[in-house]
């Protein structure tokens, strides 16, 4: 009877100790590698003169690690231009995202380190096959400027086809916001920033129609300078529709400024391609495509006049994006884009080659 005993637990035991190492053994630390990168060709005419560039433009790594299956961290380092060295024209290195990621359930996690800031399409989804043109669309360089990223904390999470994240990072520096760059230069970009004044973010998206992402955010900042303080908000919408070849992309931004010259900044784009490759049975995805541009810096100031005028751009856009893979494009797009005042045209044609993985 004592062995039969003795036997008993030892199988119950054995059990006990294969179900909790099974459980231990489930989840398994990794790393995460990735990035994406892109190479352009710019030719820039404007008043009868001519630029031409060939630059690596981006170069980009993702590293992550998987702590547990709730914690994990996330980075993004870049250069830009290939090289770098004294003045942000000359090459550029910026570490745009590095952050410790508490998944405590779908509809809640935790973010805190360099976050980007929820707003737009483009600053969150900024990699060279997410987009049609060469370049970055130049209404998500001026009205909200890509890659906007910085220090903070955020809760996200999603729910009944709503995905939704709040942010609470440093705000922007009011002396650097200008004319014709709008709140661009004031990025603090995370170098030992001033958190007098934090940014209040929050983004919202519908995504439970296939092919379609729909939402809005707002952003509000009573940004500080050593000289100015300019309360801004910035609100925008945007939509990204893709389905039967179609695809559809446009977004709208205003920016509200107080106790400033510059009262306002605004604009929009408006994306519409098709992918030729599903009428004609082709390998490669390709995407004609057009764009119309309608931006101002400065649609609004107290001095008024050619101040707006001055930085009213409206451009037209012509291209063709080619995917072999989902992860691999050739681009090229042709451009005029004139500013209101005096009708000044400046003349773009960009080939560019870009990847992600």
């Amino acid at each position: 009877m004592k062995w039969k005993t003795i036997l008993t637990l030892a199988v119950i035991l054995l059990i006990s100790s294969s179900h909790i190492n099974a459980q231990f053994d489930f989840f398994e630390k990794k790393v995460s590698i990735g990035g994406y990168g892109e190479m352009h060709y710019n030719y820039i005419e404007k008043n009868e003169d001519i630029s031409k560039t060939l630059t690596f433009h981006r170069f980009v790594l993702f590293f992550g690690y998987s702590f547990s299956e709730k914690w994990s961290f996330k980075s993004e380092v870049e250069i830009e231009h290939n090289y770098v060295r004294d003045g942000a024209k000359n090459g550029y290195l910026s570490l745009e995202q590095a952050f410790i990621d508490y998944h405590f359930k779908d509809y809640l996690g935790f973010q805190a380190g360099v976050l980007l800031v929820s707003s737009g399409l483009t600053n969150i989804y900024h990699e060279p096959t997410n987009f049609l043109s060469v370049e970055r669309p130049r209404y998500s360089r001026y009205i909200i400027p890509s890659t906007w990223f910085g220090n903070g904390f955020s809760m996200y999470g999603t729910k009944s086809g709503f995905e939704y994240k709040f942010n609470f990072m440093e705000g922007l520096n009011s002396d650097r916001f200008s004319l014709n760059k709008g709140i661009r230069n004031g990025r603090q970009k995370g170098s030992k920033a001033d958190a007098s004044a934090m940014i209040y973010n929050l983004m919202i998206n519908y995504v439970n129609i296939p092919g379609l992402n729909i939402g809005g955010s707002i952003v509000y900042n009573d940004a500080v300078g050593d000289t100015s303080n300019t309360p801004l908000t910035l609100i925008e919408v945007h939509a990204d529709f893709r389905k039967n070849g179609f695809i559809v992309i446009g977004e709208y931004g205003n920016i509200n400024y107080k106790n400033s010259n510059l009262e306002q900044s605004a604009g929009f784009y408006l994306d519409f391609g098709y992918d030729f490759a599903r009428i004609f049975n082709w390998e490669w995805q390709t995407i004609p495509f057009v764009r119309y541009t309608d931006f101002n810096t400065a649609a609004s100031t107290i001095n008024g006049g050619d101040e707006t005028k001055a930085n009213h751009h409206k451009a037209w856009m012509v291209g063709v994006s080619v995917l072999p893979l989902d992860s691999i494009v050739l681009k090229a797009d042709y451009s005029i884009d004139t500013v209101e005042l005096n009708s000044v045209n400046t003349t773009y044609f960009n080939l560019g080659i870009g990847y992600r993985f």
